[in-house]
């Protein structure tokens, strides 16, 4: 039987995981806020992680285009156990991943834009 679009989603997410051991999860979100797919850590809640990354992005993309700095790719939060980095799938989506503290950062966006190459052709 054929996978759903959300089922390759979902592979890809842990494809790239495994590529990037130090991403714990990642999840792709519509802009709307809405989950497509994700490969999250137990008690992390979808819906949170969702509505935070879409207006995480919205706001990116306003911050970028009000300060001249041309369309949005990527956001980069850090925080005091790890990080939180987001880039754009296309027009329709976003990848958000969250990685380890101690993680390396060109792994993490190396596979980050893989993988937003290969989703792109999934959500669209």
């Amino acid at each position: 039987m054929a996978q759903s679009r959300s089922d390759q989603m979902v592979e890809r997410l842990r494809n790239m995981q495994a590529a990037a051991p130090d991403i714990e999860a990642s999840a792709v979100v519509s802009v709307d806020g809405l989950i497509m797919a994700s490969a999250l850590q137990q008690g992390v809640e979808e819906d949170r992680v969702s509505a935070m990354s879409a207006a995480m992005l919205s706001l990116g993309e306003r911050i970028s285009g009000e300060l001249g700095r041309g369309s949005l790719e990527q956001v980069y939060i850090k925080g005091g156990k790890g990080s939180i980095v987001l880039t754009a799938i296309g027009e329709e989506a976003v990848l958000t991943a969250m990685s380890r503290q101690e993680g390396k950062l060109g792994l993490i966006f190396l596979e980050m834009r893989r993988a937003a190459e290969d989703l792109v052709k999934l959500v669209g």
